[in-house]
This record gives C-alpha cells, structure tokens and sequence, in this order.
C-alpha cells in the first residue's frame, strides 16, 4: 500500500507544523509521507527546537518552507491539516488531489509572553497536545 500523504500548515513554518511534521515522521513513518509548510517561511522556533530534543527529535536543521511554493510545483496530498488559528487556516490554498482538509487550533509559540521558561513550557505544552494529535490521527487512518 503506498503512503498517505500529509502536509502540515501554519502561519510561518516555524514551530507547530514543524513538531507536527516530525512526529508524523517518526511515530508514522511505515504508512505516511508527512511534509510542513507556512503561509510563508519564517525562523525555526528556538523554543519548538528545544521542546522537541527533550522528546528526543532533532528539528534544529530544519529549513521553513512556504505552502505556495509546494502549490507551484503541483505537490498533490491526501491531507493538509491545518494546526493554526481559524482565520489564517481560511488564507491556506487549495491543492490539487486533496481529499480531506482536517483543522486543528493550537496556540502559536512566536506569541508566547513571559520569562524564557514560561515560554518553554507553553511550547512543551503545545508539543504535547500536538503529539497527542498525531497519534490520534495515525489511528484514525491506520
């Protein structure tokens, strides 16, 4: 069976499509081809990156890519699952082959406020529920 293909979207590629897009690569790698992107590129997020190594994924390397340069190239998914804000979710273009646009809100880690550990911790947060995301989702379309 070939692999379902999933992009993960967000406003700037920097922290939640990311977290997404590794866990899917890691928990899910056997039955999908998970890819990221933003509205537009941005800055990997310091606090995704290390939220991310103390559950052992490495994303520190990852570059941030624009959902409308995957447009332009006609990259066809199965699923793009938006994990930002309603609102920015509505400005995210339609790709060709999609069978299923699936929703999910998180908070976004470029806008916590506080100390460094407070904002780490509502990254770590944020991980969390968005691991939990794509386990649920892996089960769902296993």
């Amino acid at each position: 069976m070939e692999p379902i293909k999933i992009l993960f979207l967000c406003i700037h590629n920097s922290a939640r499509s990311q977290m997404a897009e590794a866990y899917m690569k890691q928990l899910g790698a056997d039955k999908f081809v998970a890819e990221s992107a933003g509205l537009e590129a941005g800055t990997l997020n310091a606090f995704a990156v290390q939220a991310m190594n103390e559950d052992g994924i490495d994303i520190s390397n990852n570059k941030t890519k624009s959902v409308f340069d995957f447009h332009k190239q006609g990259k066809a998914f199965q699923y793009v699952v938006t994990v930002c804000d309603e609102a920015s979710a509505a400005q995210c273009p339609i790709f060709p082959g999609v069978h299923k646009k699936i929703s999910w809100s998180f908070a976004d880690p470029s806008q916590f406020a506080g100390t460094a550990n407070e904002k780490l911790a509502a990254t770590r947060q944020v991980r969390d529920k968005i691991k939990q995301s794509v386990i649920a989702l892996i089960n769902e379309l296993s």
